[in-house]
């Protein structure tokens, strides 16, 4: 009764009545999720909308528009920012031919927004692709009920010290792991290139990995992990926080290590 009490409204609906309409066919029209970075610079938003036929490449979505005085990222009086999509994926979620589409968002006039962080990261990794560097991102994660709580955590206490957590197998050991596995699969699905994923130091904490990803697709892999996570949890009726240091005390910390190397120094010798 207590995990069922920690899990939301919306994830306890009847799934086997969504499956019902998630069969019917769409006569050709395609369904698509515009995903981006809100004016916290860590939550995404999104919205869909239909085309009349497939995008084959991101140059068949068109430019969108959205409130951006709901996300924090433009005043009331003048609130229209652009979704420019930069990169597409499958949807997991409403399956083929649906779409999910990663976005940089533009100010009105054009100009990128504070949170558009990729605009500039682009620029850079344009100046170096002669040097093809690659990025493997570990990005570690703790599920929460709904009430804020670690996900499986007791109520009123705390589970045995750590130790037997990290990489752990079994019912005492791990929580949540159905999540993690749908997020895999879903992230297989879309195209995101997740390489790996393993229990973590603390109960509750997970990690998956993202890569190796050349240049700018760096970014545009690990935020689309990162959207696909939250949407999954969204099913299961908890959340996923990226916070560094979700339990105070003697928990372990979570973060995103990142590997690096460019081309030269993947070459015979190349590290010295």
């Amino acid at each position: 009764r207590a995990v069922a009490m920690s899990v939301s409204h919306s994830s306890r609906l009847n799934k086997l009545v969504r499956e019902q309409y998630m069969r019917l066919p769409q006569d050709g029209r395609v369904q698509v999720t515009y995903v981006w970075i809100d004016g916290s610079g860590e939550g995404v938003r999104c919205k869909s909308r239909t085309l009349d036929k497939e995008p084959k490449s991101i140059e068949d979505v068109p430019e969108w528009n959205f409130d951006g005085s709901s996300t924090a990222q433009a005043e009331g009086s003048n609130s229209d920012m652009f979704l420019v999509p930069v990169c597409m994926f499958r949807d997991p979620f409403c399956l083929d031919p649906n779409k999910l589409v990663l976005c940089e968002v533009l100010k009105y006039n054009r100009k990128p927004a504070e949170t558009n962080l990729r605009h500039t990261c682009k620029k850079v990794m344009d100046l170096v692709k002669d040097s093809h560097p690659w990025f493997g991102m570990e990005q570690e994660y703790t599920l929460l009920g709904i009430n804020g709580h670690p996900y499986g955590w007791p109520d009123n206490g705390f589970p045995g010290p750590q130790g037997p957590y990290y990489c752990g197998v079994g019912a005492d050991k791990v929580y949540g792991r159905d999540i993690v596995e749908s997020h895999y699969k879903a992230c297989l699905y879309a195209g995101v290139k997740i390489c790996g994923t393993n229990a973590e130091v603390m109960p509750s904490q997970w990690e998956f990995q993202v890569g190796p990803c050349e240049g700018i697709e760096m970014g545009d892999h690990l935020w689309m992990a990162r959207f696909i996570l939250h949407r999954v949890c969204e099913d299961f009726g908890v959340v996923a926080t990226l916070d560094p240091k979700p339990m105070t005390g003697n928990w372990n910390g979570a973060g995103c290590h990142t590997n690096y190397s460019t081309e030269e120094m993947r070459r015979e010798g190349g590290l010295k």
